[in-house]
């Protein structure tokens, strides 16, 4: 009998990375999403009749005890959040609500309905936020500077709690950066790559971006999550760092893809003070060789290779835009 899984988030980036894998594994796959006039299942419209979705929501405690003593999954991935940072300092309340007690919702649930449940929740490196040392490790002091980070910081302990108070098998995976193609404009490296392909073929003229000496420990979302996938196969409960260990400035990741297209970034980059945290995290690199010693993982691909993919991704994405035209109006 195949296991199976329920991924909160699974319409997201990292969601529809795991799904992906999950089903290569044999998995059968579940999803929760939250009720909507529209479907945005873009990212995972290629497995679309593979998966099988769920209408719940992280704010509804009923609705998730129902849908786990529905699915009765083996394992549960927690990944739906409000995960852009600077939205989060726009609806703090909200920002709490889904990605703090929601992830008590859903342990809670997991208590009431099948206690065996494998837990895995999303944990940030914006946790760690004004660092206290580097590269930051499981056992680095958390100092977050966002509602969301702050948010993430209790998702975190109120695993650990279950985890020590009731025995669930609840997995904290303490992620650094990742990016890919199906990385949401709103964030830094694909508002960058698309740029960058707009400016490339003549639709764009500049790019405004905030503080260039932010650095960041940058890796790729498929090689993330094979490693939150690793955490539940193993004989206990702990939590792991997932990241390269290197750390790149905003402004190496903008050189990096105007040098891949033969342009001089320098030339069409503009800094937008509106565009700077109120309170900036300025420096990120994670430690994770303990996930390498006890998981076994290793991230596959480079910081250039993943701001190469992430260009020829939205080079080919414009190019099909720019050929099929305007659609119908509305």
């Amino acid at each position: 009998m195949s296991k199976r899984a329920l991924i909160t988030g699974i319409t997201g980036q990292d969601g529809s990375y795991l799904a992906e894998f999950l089903l290569e594994q044999g998995y059968e796959v579940h999803g929760m999403v939250r009720r909507s006039s529209t479907e945005g299942f873009e990212r995972i419209r290629h497995i679309r009749a593979r998966v099988t979705l769920h209408q719940a929501d992280l704010l509804d405690q009923l609705s998730i005890v129902r849908l786990l003593d529905a699915i009765r999954p083996h394992e549960v991935y927690n990944l739906a959040a409000m995960s852009f940072v600077p939205t989060s300092w726009e609806q703090p309340l909200l920002t709490g609500e889904f990605t703090a007690l929601g992830v008590t919702r859903m342990l809670e649930a997991i208590r009431q309905v099948d206690s065996g449940i494998r837990f895995y929740q999303a944990s940030s490196s914006e946790m760690f936020g004004d660092v206290r040392e580097e590269p930051q490790n499981e056992n680095t002091r958390f100092w977050p500077r966002s509602p969301y980070g702050v948010a993430k910081v209790y998702g975190h302990w109120i695993t650990v709690n279950y985890r020590e108070s009731f025995g669930i098998f609840g997995c904290s995976g303490i992620l650094f950066n990742h990016e890919s193609p199906r990385r949401g404009k709103e964030f830094v490296t694909r508002k960058v790559t698309d740029a960058v392909a707009r400016i490339k073929l003549g639709l764009q003229d500049k790019l405004r971006l905030g503080n260039l000496d932010a650095m960041r420990d940058w890796g790729f979302a498929g090689d993330y999550v094979r490693a939150m996938w690793m955490m539940l196969q193993q004989d206990k409960p702990d939590d792991y760092v997932v990241a390269t260990g290197e750390k790149h400035s905003v402004r190496e990741l903008v050189e990096t893809a105007f040098l891949y297209v033969g342009l001089d970034w320098r030339k069409y980059v503009e800094i937008d003070p509106q565009l700077i945290r109120p309170a900036e995290v300025c420096t990120l690199r994670g430690d994770a060789s303990k996930a390498r010693r006890v998981l076994g993982w290793q991230p596959h691909v480079s910081f250039t290779g993943l701001v190469r993919m992430m260009v020829d991704s939205d080079l080919e994405t414009v190019r099909r835009e720019t050929a099929e035209g305007p659609g119908p109006a509305s």
